[in-house]
């Protein structure tokens, strides 16, 4: 089946269920912790690669937004992560209305059709910061990483990523106090990501900054990521301090 722009939400479904592989579904499953009482708890997975869903979603761009929005009320996970690379296209496109896509897209997470962190990481800084950059205001992305909902916190993490590109380090140092005591693994590790990404993108100065005051306060996941690049004295002088 050749997919485009006027495909239904059935025909996407039929597609990448149709791609499916039953090995690579299982494998899927274990990796992003769907067991019971782990964070992906219930996710369906069938299997699909996510080069091959990056490769559909390019066939999907202008994809409608009712449309998208019933991509996102899926059950597979695959379906769901097509639809954020699609949204992505449809955001970035000329002439968006990317109003309306950000609009999308935050419905989608306060919906909890957002919920790993492979979906999050793929949309909340190309969407979301993306959009807070562009209006000079990164406010909101505070009032998610406030949230103790797992997913909206690392949305309010991760879209500080766009200011980072931008070369602003303001809005990851507003969220850093609302997420630094937080010890969920997932949590951590996008801080600890975000922090490096400031090292390396804007000035190592202001990450040794902040780590030679906030070290003794990080969770050693945190920290861990943030030195990965450091030279091993470094690091472990400030693996030292917590």
């Amino acid at each position: 089946m050749t997919l485009g722009p006027d495909a239904s939400a059935a025909e996407i479904v039929s597609a990448v269920t149709s791609m499916g592989d039953a090995e690579k579904a299982a494998s899927a499953r274990r990796f992003f912790k769907t067991g019971p009482g782990e964070y992906g708890e219930g996710d369906e997975f069938v299997g699909v690669r996510v080069p091959d869903l990056r490769k559909i979603s390019r066939t999907l761009r202008g994809l409608p937004a009712p449309v998208i929005v019933d991509l996102l009320a899926s059950g597979i996970h695959e379906v769901r992560h097509l639809a954020l690379f699609t949204m992505t296209h449809n955001f970035t496109a000329r002439g968006s209305d990317r109003g309306a896509w950000v609009q999308v897209y935050r419905d989608a997470v306060r919906a909890g059709r957002v919920n790993n962190w492979d979906l999050v990481d793929c949309s909340a800084a190309d969407i979301l910061g993306a959009w807070l950059v562009a209006a000079e205001d990164h406010g909101e992305l505070l009032d998610w990483a406030a949230s103790d909902d797992l997913w909206r916190r690392r949305v309010g993490i991760i879209g500080t990523y766009a200011f980072i590109r931008a070369r602003r380090p303001d809005a990851l140092s507003d969220v850093a106090p609302l997420v630094i005591g937080d010890r969920r693994d997932l949590v951590q590790k996008a801080f600890g990501w975000m922090l490096r990404e400031t090292g390396e993108r804007i000035d190592v100065e202001i990450l040794t900054r902040y780590l030679d005051v906030h070290a003794p306060e990080m969770g050693r996941t945190a920290l861990s990521y943030a030195v990965e690049k450091f030279s091993p004295e470094d690091r472990a002088h400030y693996r030292s301090l917590t």
